[in-house]
C-alpha cells in the first residue's frame, strides 16, 4: 500500500509519538478489508510504538479504530485513508500518540469542556479536497474529549448506506444520527456550533479592539495581499474573513500563479494566511460583516458591524469579499441542493459512480468538470447556453474525444426534476428550434461562473448592474476612505494573480489616503 518514499516519511513522523498507539481493525471479506489489513500492518512495522490488531468487533466493516493504548478513543476510519485523507491518517496517529496539535490553547480548552454525548459521522470521498479539514477537526476533538466519537466514512465503500441516507454531497456530517453540517468546515466553526455561548463572547472580545489604520473585509488572495502590503507600512492592520483563503479553498489545482509551478487550493490558502500572520496582521477568521458606516462630520472613523454584534472601527477600509458560485436559478435547483445538485465535481463525483449526470456550463470549469466526471460516471451530458463551448480549445478537443459524453450547445436549462427525495432528471430547451427535452439522470453539476458577494453593500457603495463594486484605477470606491479589490469589483478577469495585484494596489491607495488625513 505504501511505497518506499511514503514509508520513509511516515517512519519519520512516527518517531514523534510519545505514547503507544493501537490500531484495532474490524474486517469483513471485502477487497477493501484486505487493503486495510495490509495498510495497518505496514504502519505497525514502521514504529515500535504502534501495534495493529485485527480482532475488532465494530458493526461497520471494514473499519479501524485509532486509540492510545489502554484507552478507548472515539476515533475511527471506515475507509482506506489514502489520497486526500492520508494526511488525516497521519495526524490522527500523531495526536493519538501524544504529539501536540497546532491549535491554540483556548480552542483546546473549549473542546475539552464540551459536555454531552457526541457521535459524529463524516461521509467523505478520497478525492474530495474539502473533506480533510472536517475529518481532521473531528478526529482531534475525539482525541481531546472522551465524550466525542467520530468515524470518517468513505461513501464509495458503503454505497448501499449512501443510497438509504440520500447522501449526495460530501463532506456530510451527522451528529447523533441527525444531519449536522455539509461542506468544508474548520475546527473553530464546529466548536462554535456546539458551544452556544461562543458568539457573544467573541463579540465582546472583538468590540474591545482599538481602531485599525486599515481593516480588510475578506481573506482571499486580494485581502491577503492587501494585508501584507499594509502591514509592511507599519500601520495597524486587520482582516475580517468569513473563511480565510476564500474561493482558493475550493480550488483543486492552481497552475497559473507566477513562480508557483503547481499547488492545490488549500495549500495555497494556508500559505496566504501564513504570510499575513508573519507581519502580525490581526486575523479575525470565521466572522461575517453585516454593515459598514462611512465616516462623516461627526464620526471620524469607519464603523464596521459584524453579524455577531461586534463593533469595529477603522481609519480606512478595503473590501475584498470575493465571489461565489452562480446558481442556475431554475425550478428544482434549491430544492435538490446536496440531493443531486452539486457544485464540486472533485468532491461529489465519486458519489455518482456508474450513474448518469449533467454538467451545466461550457466554460473551462464546466468542461474540466465533465472530463473529470467522465472517468467516474456512466455518462455525462454537458449543457451550454451559448451557441458554442467557451472553454479553451485543448479542453474542448479532449471532451469531444470521450465516448461517454454528449454535448448540447444553444440549450437553455429550464428545470431540474426530482422524486421529492433526490434528482431524477433535467429539462432543457433547444434555443434554435424551441424543442423541449428531458433527460433522466442522478446528478447535476452547476458550473456557470461567479456572482460577487456584495448584496450587503447595496445603498452603501456604488455597484454596477452586475452587483460588482465600482472602483477607479486606484481601487477607490464611491465612499471616501473605502477601497475595494478582487473578484467583487468591476476589474475584469477574475484570476488569483489579478486579485492579489489589485489587493496590493488597494493597500497602497489606502496608505496614501491615510498619510493625507489630518492627524
Amino acid at each position: 500500500m505504501l511505497d518506499t518514499n511514503l514509508q520513509n516519511q511516515l517512519r519519520a513522523y512516527l518517531e514523534r509519538l510519545t505514547q503507544p498507539v493501537e490500531l484495532i481493525a474490524s474486517l469483513d471479506e471485502s477487497d477493501a478489508a484486505n487493503e486495510m489489513r495490509e495498510l495497518l500492518g505496514e504502519i505497525a512495522a514502521l514504529s515500535d510504538k504502534v501495534t495493529a490488531r485485527f480482532d475488532g468487533t465494530d458493526a461497520r466493516q471494514p473499519s479501524f479504530q485509532i486509540t492510545r493504548a489502554g484507552e478507548d478513543m472515539g476515533l475511527r476510519f471506515a475507509a482506506v485513508p489514502m489520497g486526500h485523507e492520508f494526511t488525516s491518517l497521519v495526524l490522527a496517529l500523531l495526536q493519538a500518540g501524544g504529539h501536540p496539535p497546532k491549535v491554540d490553547d483556548e480552542t483546546i480548552e473549549r473542546i475539552k469542556s464540551l459536555d454531552g454525548e457526541f457521535r459524529f459521522e463524516t461521509w467523505m470521498s478520497l478525492t474530495c479536497h474539502n473533506c480533510p479539514d472536517v475529518v481532521q477537526a473531528l478526529n482531534l476533538m475525539a482525541v481531546l474529549n472522551p465524550k466525542i466519537r467520530h468515524v470518517a466514512i468513505d461513501g464509495g465503500l458503503f454505497q448501499q448506506e449512501v443510497e438509504q441516507r440520500q447522501i449526495m454531497a460530501v463532506p456530510m456530517v451527522f451528529l447523533n444520527g441527525e444531519p449536522f453540517a455539509s461542506g468544508r468546515m474548520e475546527l473553530a466553526e464546529i466548536v462554535a456550533k456546539l458551544d452556544t455561548g461562543a458568539a457573544a463572547r467573541d463579540a465582546e472580545k472583538l468590540s474591545a479592539k482599538p481602531t485599525f489604520d486599515v481593516l480588510i473585509v475578506g481573506g482571499g488572495p486580494a485581502g491577503a495581499a492587501a494585508a501584507v502590503y499594509a502591514a509592511r507600512k507599519g500601520i495597524r492592520t486587520g482582516i475580517v474573513a468569513e473563511r480565510f483563503g476564500g474561493q482558493t479553498q475550493d480550488t483543486l489545482g492552481i497552475e497559473n500563479y507566477p513562480s508557483v509551478l503547481e499547488t492545490q487550493g488549500p495549500q495555497f490558502s494556508a500559505a496566504l494566511e501564513s504570510h499575513a500572520r508573519a507581519y502580525d496582521v490581526d486575523i479575525m477568521n470565521l466572522q461575517r460583516v453585516a454593515s459598514i458606516e462611512p465616516a462623516n462630520g461627526e464620526r471620524k472613523t469607519i464603523g464596521v458591524t459584524l453579524e455577531n454584534g461586534a463593533q469595529l472601527s477603522t481609519r480606512s477600509l478595503i473590501l475584498a469579499t470575493g465571489a461565489r458560485w452562480r446558481n442556475v436559478n431554475v425550478p428544482g435547483e434549491a430544492e435538490y441542493k446536496n440531493r443531486g445538485v452539486a457544485y464540486c465535481p472533485h468532491c461529489d463525483g465519486p458519489l455518482f459512480k456508474g450513474k448518469k449526470v449533467a454538467v451545466i456550463g461550457g466554460g473551462n470549469s464546466g468542461v474540466e468538470a465533465a472530463i473529470d466526471l467522465a472517468g467516474i460516471v456512466e455518462h455525462v451530458t454537458l449543457i451550454e447556453f451559448a451557441p458554442e463551448l467557451k472553454a479553451d480549445a485543448v479542453l474542448v478537443n479532449k471532451l469531444k474525444s470521450l465516448p461517454n459524453v454528449t454535448i448540447h450547445v444553444n440549450a437553455q436549462t429550464t428545470e431540474i426534476t426530482g422524486d421529492g427525495q433526490k434528482v431524477d432528471g433535467l429539462r432543457f430547451k433547444d434555443r434554435a428550434s424551441g424543442e423541449e427535452r428531458r433527460i433522466e439522470l442522478a446528478g447535476v453539476f452547476v458550473q456557470i461562473g461567479l456572482v460577487p458577494n456584495t448584496e450587503w453593500l447595496r445603498g452603501t457603495v456604488e455597484l454596477s448592474k452586475y452587483g460588482e463594486i465600482i472602483v477607479d484605477a486606484k481601487c477607490a470606491t464611491s465612499v471616501p476612505g473605502v477601497f475595494a479589490a478582487g473578484d467583487a469589483t468591476t476589474v475584469p478577469y477574475k484570476q488569483i494573480v489579478i486579485a492579489a495585484g489589485e489587493g496590493s494596489k488597494a493597500a497602497l491607495s489606502a496608505f496614501d489616503h491615510l498619510i493625507r488625513m489630518p492627524a
